[in-house]
């Protein structure tokens, strides 16, 4: 799982599956990128990505935001990362004038919109949790070993989230707590998706957890509420 900002889930929602996870005592959204720890299901075999839509860290990575003890912003790079090989020729950081390069300078100006994403997806998510919206999501996968539940996700509850009285609602749609649920309820059918990439990947490598070959996702929650309903539309 990786961590979204909310400025981004409008467009994460249309091709990846979107959940909450719990830190602490806050809430942020999050787009499931597989269903085991430590794989993930959107990298291919040569490295490339496969779903549509690439969250903001992965696309900063290995670049990340730090504080100074003034508060400063602090631009790190993670050293031990596949994209910082040792003793290979790179492009300066800083320029002749002393300021960050360009593309470094994109970067960092990305981590700080992130940042600010992030509290924004932060605020969203309390009011949501203030109004008991976040729920556990119980999914299943088969796998060659059987049944197993996939812990630690959490979805909207829409049957609390429709029967909200309208000021209550209004306080979703003013901070952006609203569009947050939708976004999360209709990411739920790239299931479907996520499901055909896990087990793609364990039919081309064996020793891969994951889906055995002819398995599938246990969709059939997806049938007994809890999810957006279109057929009416």
């Amino acid at each position: 799982m990786v961590p979204l900002t909310a400025a981004e889930l409008p467009q994460a929602a249309l091709h990846l599956v979107l959940s909450f996870v719990g830190r602490g005592e806050s809430w942020l959204p999050a787009a499931v990128l597989g269903l085991e720890p430590g794989h993930n299901a959107y990298v291919g075999a040569a490295g490339e990505w496969l779903g549509g839509y690439i969250p903001e860290p992965c696309r900063v990575h290995p670049f990340g935001l730090g504080r100074t003890k003034d508060g400063k912003s602090l631009l790190c790079i993670d050293e031990a990362a596949a994209l910082v090989p040792e003793g290979a020729a790179g492009e300066a950081f800083f320029g002749a004038d002393g300021k960050l390069a360009p593309a470094v300078q994109e970067r960092f100006d990305l981590l700080g919109r992130m940042e600010a994403g992030r509290r924004r997806a932060t605020a969203a998510c309390a009011v949501l949790a203030r109004h008991a919206l976040i729920q556990p999501w119980p999914l299943v996968i088969k796998t060659t070993s059987g049944e197993r539940p996939v812990n630690g996700l959490f979805r909207i509850d829409e049957p609390a989230l429709n029967k909200l009285p309208a000021q209550a609602l209004l306080e979703l749609r003013d901070c952006g707590a609203l569009l947050m649920a939708y976004c999360q309820l209709l990411s739920m059918q790239n299931l479907h998706s996520l499901g055909r990439l896990v087990g793609g990947r364990a039919e081309r490598d064996p020793s891969a957890p994951g889906l055995h070959a002819g398995g599938e996702l246990d969709l059939e929650f997806l049938n007994r509420g809890g999810t957006l309903n279109l057929s009416g539309l």
